[in-house]
């Protein structure tokens, strides 16, 4: 293609902004009307009161909800906070929803459920408010503690667990793992014996069920996981203060990523931020592992643009994905595609201006990650 240069910009941005992206690791949007103070504490990962003294409006995602969110609800940019929230109670959940997700331009969405699922929702909720269709992405702790609250006997637990994880999968596209949260990602990464697993599921049930956290089981679900073929979304880095971060970088992983190698698999690393450059390094290395630099985008607002522009230098560019890992207000669906989208147009702009890329290369990346990347990966063929 054949654009002076003075246009590239113009042209990159209006196809990025018509991209039908996929989504490929989101959680719904909530189902009911939000106050001041829970729309505050749902747009930031800590877990902590918002201070009195403060607001969350006063931060990168912030103040990327008063520019860009404002006008589709029908606002001037900057607005503020009172205002916007005020015509956000006036529309109400429902009509937010439809307003943001359907400008959002996603075309098609990957929902894990497995996290306070009852005040989100779900595949078809999201599916029906956005006009686009959703499939789910189950988390495997999830369904290990859903199987030990039914009752089992530890000897019986693994089997169990299989058959109820083929059950819920039936119609998934992928599975999830947070056992960055759960055991952190320094667990020896070998399969575990089935005495291993017996006796630590004894001791956990003997404990009352609940919260999943021993290493042992963590890494019995993730080999049942890899077993069961559908792609495998590790939870990587930034996230609320029940993570150490310390224990969430992606070099971890690299013993399971060498044992799983053989399966064929798809490892999928969400999320990487402060470790997109250890992701990167990965998705070169070993042919099965992808990654995107999801919640970051959103929560780096008008800095999204080095972020993605990191994520960018050294994995082959049919190794990166796009999610918004978007929880709870469908603003953040919303700033997830839209800030990605800038910053692909800015960042790729800058590439073809410069006489690195032609223009042609920068429509076709951005396609990859945007959407065919993930369809690929997931099997959603060339519409989905």
């Amino acid at each position: 293609m054949s654009v002076e240069l003075d246009l590239v910009p113009t042209a990159l941005t209006q196809a990025i902004d018509e991209l039908p992206l996929v989504d490929h690791h989101v959680h719904g949007a909530s189902s009911h009307d939000l106050s001041r103070t829970a729309f505050e504490e749902l747009i930031t990962e800590s877990d902590r009161p918002v201070p009195e003294w403060m607001t969350q409006f006063d931060s990168q995602v912030g103040f990327a909800i008063l520019r860009h969110c404002a006008p589709v609800l029908g606002l001037e940019p900057f607005c503020a906070p009172e205002e916007y929230l005020a015509r956000r109670a006036r529309l109400g959940a429902a009509e937010v929803n439809r307003l943001l997700l359907g400008a959002s331009g996603i075309g098609h969405f990957l929902v894990e459920t497995g996290y306070r699922g009852e005040e989100l929702l779900g595949p078809s909720g999201m599916a029906e408010a956005s006009g686009s269709p959703a499939d789910e992405v189950v988390r495997l702790e999830s369904v290990a503690e859903q199987v030990a609250a039914a009752g089992c006997q530890a000897g019986t637990f693994a089997s169990r667990f299989g058959e109820a994880l083929r059950e819920r999968t039936r119609t998934a596209r992928g599975l999830k793992t947070i056992a960055a949260y759960r055991c952190g990602l320094d667990f020896d990464p070998a399969p575990p014996s089935a005495e291993e697993v017996t006796f630590a599921a004894g001791r956990w049930l003997a404990d009352g069920g609940g919260r999943l956290r021993d290493p042992v089981l963590v890494r019995h679900i993730v080999w049942a996981g890899l077993e069961r073929g559908l792609p495998l979304q590790f939870h990587i880095g930034f996230g609320d203060p029940d993570v150490d971060l310390r224990r969430a970088d992606p070099l971890l992983l690299r013993g399971l990523i060498e044992l799983a190698e053989p399966t064929g698999v798809p490892l999928v690393l969400l999320h990487c931020y402060p470790y997109q450059r250890q992701a990167g390094f990965l998705a070169q290395a070993y042919p099965h592992v992808f990654f995107d630099v999801g919640l970051g985008v959103s929560y780096t607002g008008a800095r999204s643009a080095a972020l993605v522009a990191e994520s960018l230098e050294v994995a082959p560019f049919s190794k990166l994905l796009f999610s918004s890992d978007a929880f709870g207000p469908a603003e953040l669906h919303h700033l997830g595609a839209l800030l990605w989208r800038r910053a692909m147009a800015r960042v790729l702009g800058g590439f073809v201006t410069d006489g690195e890329w032609s223009l042609d290369q920068a429509l076709r990346v951005a396609a990859m990650v945007g959407g065919g990347n993930a369809r690929h990966v997931y099997g959603l063929g060339a519409g989905g």
